[in-house]
Parts: C-alpha cells; sequence; structure tokens
C-alpha cells in the first residue's frame, strides 16, 4: 500500500518520501521538513501516535498538516487521533478522490495561515469590501472575486460555496490567474493581493 501511495501521489505531481516504520518517518520529516505528513496508526518501532507526538514537539515543524490513514475507523479511534493534534483521519481503503481531496484541503489552510502569518507581520490592513481593485492586476472580474476569498483564508471548497461556482471552476479561475500574476502559490497570490487591497502598490 505504501509503494502504491507514493507512485499516486508521484503521478500528481508531489515528491513523496516514503517510510517502513515510525522511527523512519519521524527522521525523514525533521529531515525534508515536508508540507504534510501522511501516516498510518499501527506501524513498528513508533506508532502514529508516536509520530505525531513527535512532529508537534518540534518547533520547525510542528505545524505540519498531519493526516492518519488506518484500518481502524471506529469512531473512538478518530476521536483519539483528533485528540492527539491529527488534522485529519482517512481509514483505509481510501478512496483515490478521499484522499487528494483530504491533502489539498489541508495543504490550502497550511498556504493560508502562512499567508496570514506574513500579513500580520508586514503590518497590512486590507479593505476586502470589494474586488473590483484586483481586477487592475489583469484578472476578470470573476477572478477577481475568486482572489479576494483566497486573500480571506478561504479554501477552494469555501469559495465554491460562497460564490455558487463549482469547485472545478474555482480551481481554473486559480489557475488562470496564477499565470497571469506569474505567481505558483496561494501564499504568493494571498500577498499580491492584500499589497492592492491595501493600498501599498499598483498592478505589479
Amino acid at each position: 500500500m505504501r509503494r502504491n501511495l507514493l507512485s499516486l501521489l508521484e503521478l500528481e505531481g508531489y515528491q513523496p518520501f516514503g517510510a517502513e516504520n515510525g522511527r523512519v518517518g519521524i527522521e525523514i520529516a525533521k529531515r525534508e521538513r515536508p508540507d504534510l505528513i501522511l501516516c498510518d496508526v499501527m506501524m513498528p518501532e513508533g506508532d502514529g501516535s508516536a509520530v505525531l507526538q513527535s512532529v508537534r514537539s518540534d518547533p520547525a515543524i510542528a505545524t505540519t498538516p498531519f493526516i492518519f490513514l488506518t484500518a481502524r475507523g471506529e469512531k473512538i479511534d478518530v476521536r483519539a487521533g483528533m485528540n492527539l493534534g491529527a488534522d485529519d483521519y482517512l481509514t483505509k481503503p481510501a478512496g483515490r478522490q478521499e484522499l487528494f481531496a483530504a491533502i489539498s484541503a489541508r495543504l490550502e489552510r497550511a498556504d493560508a495561515h502562512a499567508a496570514q502569518a506574513q500579513v500580520q507581520a508586514r503590518g497590512f490592513h486590507p479593505d476586502f469590501s470589494s474586488s473590483a481593485p484586483l481586477e487592475s492586476m489583469g484578472l476578470t472580474a470573476r477572478e477577481a472575486e475568486v482572489l479576494l476569498w483566497v486573500a480571506q483564508g478561504k479554501s477552494n471548497a469555501d469559495i465554491s460555496i460562497i460564490l455558487g461556482m463549482a469547485e472545478a471552476t474555482v480551481k481554473r479561475h486559480l489557475t488562470n490567474l496564477f499565470e497571469k500574476l506569474g505567481i505558483e502559490s496561494r501564499n504568493a497570490a494571498t500577498l499580491r493581493a492584500l499589497e492592492v487591497l491595501g493600498g501599498t502598490t499598483s498592478t505589479k
């Protein structure tokens, strides 16, 4: 299963690292500082709980999104995992769509938190009352609306509900605006939007 997951992640464009047990997983996490950790619960040399506790106790990786993937799907097991600080809990066999939806959601949320931290550090005071100023960046009205909500830390799923469009359409608008702005992440998009909404720049 681990090999299959690694192959699926690679095909999806991720750069995964595999670990055969908890001890190796902790070593890799501390060395590579991944964007997200997908971890089984029952493992030799350190189970999932031990891995999670080790991650959360290390300041360098403490905020890394952490998803448990396990065959133990009873409510008490799920609650135990969440109480330990896991961000999500998937039961095996998790479907491909469910797996990547969970990964995308957690990465989006992590990007949003990182962007908000930078906003606070830079002292931006953005005006979120209208998306119109964002059109000055060369965006369509709809792309500007999507970016307005991205800048407020909303996930694709949230934006699809707010704007009444399919999540796939939100993703398409994001892809287009990323290309127009010459950026590659939600974090970068948020900072560009906040510069405009905060009145610190024009169309750069």
